[in-house]
């Protein structure tokens, strides 16, 4: 099995060179088109200012040396604002996050926070808002403005999606602000989506348990034994390490506050146990041991990277929830805390909280697993929506589950079959029409809690999956989620058009046999929408 698609996710600012190549070729049309514009500005105030002649001939050099100046230095200018951005190290812009502020928005990428103390509810990281314009339109001002036309569009996409590198094609268009579909080819048949599952499963678990929702890890104690139980909450983002900037709940904080508790009650030498019970079933992925996936257990560090990568693939322990605990009892030590070697156990209803620490919001978390396309996050949030909804938490309830959460937002779900929450598993089964419809339904004003599935994809050309696509295209005006396996190559998510309307979109190709050439096609397709005025 091939996935290509997970890598390493990179900060935007060390490639500010490369970006900087991607918006060249629009600088030039910036020039080309503020040039004569400004020529006319000239020319009706030419009359009324009094302009430096030397000699015959002299005016006409001069006025089209300054409008070419001016014109160039605009185009300069915006350069430099995009390629420098300013880009925070999450790959948002740091002016759109700003105005955000200012306009008190309330999702977005997480930037930092405090967490709550022992007993008390956990604060966490809080959330900063997301930018705007990656919603623009959405206010109501793209109304006034005409959508593409069906036919104009067919005859850009059609010829685009027949490349035969494509094998089996399904597309989907959609007008963000009205609904209303505009192209569509085979756009009610159900292939296999690989990442682009992750879509559904945004949208499922926030509706589930709204954007606020953290998940929490705990110990606790029972008194008759002295034993303490680290209780695993189902956060994969979990983290033992000395450094962290993500913001994640902290295995070594929790350490310290159990260790506070336990001297308050003079406890200094206890029996360590960890509680793995939240979720059912095997704890291996159908694909089996691959280093896009860890064992699927609740309680884990660091997603049981024996690396210091943060996304991508990677070697993982083998028992991620043992190997958590041990690490747990070695930071317990460094407290004073003596601890035996942990077991597997189960914390009952009498056993007392010792401490807690939590994860950032459903929402960061959500944006997170979509911008690295993070498969152990995807499960994690899977088995979650089942708890929520009443289901075994195992992968066939967590499928049950994701349908059922689906079936309340109304979108159509004809012949979708899920497996999984991460889009690893072949036989899923999705439509471009289902991935469209949650994209529209996720910028409805009606569903503030899942505007995370749209701030969490990966921008052209800057963040996530999408970091390496688009540098001499549509950089930063397609927002997309990648999906990638063996004969697979998907693509979905929202572009800008050249009449400024936010429009959904869905590229779902089946047999193809060269993935890289398949990436380019889609990638190409993606970039004609976002060019497209298709009058």
């Amino acid at each position: 099995m091939v996935v290509p698609e997970l890598r390493p996710w990179r900060a935007a600012r060390p490639h500010v060179v490369r970006i900087a190549d991607a918006v060249r070729p629009r600088l030039a049309r910036a020039a080309a088109t503020v040039r004569p514009r400004l020529a006319r500005v000239v020319t009706a105030a030419g009359p009324r200012i009094a302009w430096p002649v030397a000699r015959p001939g002299t005016w006409s050099k001069t006025r089209r040396f300054t409008v070419v100046a001016a014109a160039t230095g605009m185009a300069l200018a915006a350069g430099v604002a995009t390629a420098a951005g300013p880009w925070d190290a999450t790959g948002q812009r740091t002016a759109e996050r700003d105005r955000a502020v200012a306009l008190q928005a309330a999702r977005g990428t997480d930037h930092g926070g405090t967490r709550g103390n022992a007993g008390t509810p956990p604060r966490g990281p809080r959330a900063a808002p997301s930018a705007p314009s990656v919603l623009v339109g959405l206010d109501g001002s793209a109304a006034v403005r005409p959508a593409p036309a069906g036919k104009a569009l067919a005859g850009t996409l059609t010829p685009l999606l027949k490349a035969p590198e494509l094998g089996r094609p399904a597309a989907a268009v959609v007008d963000v602000s009205t609904g209303r579909k505009l192209y569509a080819q085979g756009s009610g048949d159900a292939l296999t989506p690989a990442s682009t599952t992750k879509i559904a499963t945004a949208a499922a678990v926030l509706t589930a348990l709204g954007p606020d929702h953290r998940l929490t890890t705990r110990t606790t104690f029972e008194p008759d034994t002295k034993e303490v139980i680290l209780v695993g909450g189902g956060d994969p983002t979990l983290t033992a390490r000395k450094k962290d900037a993500t913001g994640s709940a902290s295995l070594r904080d929790l350490a310290g506050r159990t260790a506070a508790a336990l001297a308050e009650r003079g406890v200094r030498e206890v029996t360590l146990s960890y509680d793995a019970t939240l979720y059912a079933g095997g704890d291996r992925h159908p694909i089996g041991i691959n280093p896009n996936i860890a064992a699927v257990t609740p309680l884990m560090a660091d997603e049981a990277r024996v690396d210091e990568s943060v996304s991508g693939p990677a070697n993982r322990v083998a028992d991620p929830a043992a190997d958590a605990a041990r690490k747990f009892g070695e930071f317990l030590g460094e407290h004073g805390v003596k601890a035996t070697p942990p077991g597997p156990s189960k914390s009952t209803t009498r056993a007392a909280t010792l401490a807690t620490v939590s994860s950032p919001p459903l929402a960061t978390l959500v944006e997170r697993m979509l911008t690295n396309s993070d498969n152990d996050l995807a499960e994690a949030l899977a088995r979650h929506t089942a708890i929520a909804t009443g289901e075994r938490a195992d992968f066939a309830g967590a499928a049950t589950a994701l349908r059922t959460r689906l079936a309340e937002l109304r979108v159509p779900l004809e012949g979708t079959v899920f497996k999984d929450g991460s889009g690893l598993d072949r036989t899923n089964r999705l439509t471009a029409d289902l991935l469209t419809a949650l994209l529209v339904k996720s910028a409805d004003p009606a569903h503030p809690e899942l505007r995370a599935v749209l701030t969490g994809l990966p921008v052209g050309g800057f963040t996530g999956t999408l970091t390496g696509r688009y540098a001499d295209g549509a950089a930063g005006l397609v927002r997309a989620k990648t999906g990638t396996l063996t004969g697979v190559n998907t693509l979905a998510g929202t572009v800008v058009d050249q009449e400024g309307r936010l429009l959904a979109f869905a590229f779902l190709a089946t047999g193809t046999s060269d993935p890289t050439a398949a990436q380019t096609a889609l990638d190409r397709a993606a970039t004609a929408l976002a060019a497209c005025g298709c009058r």
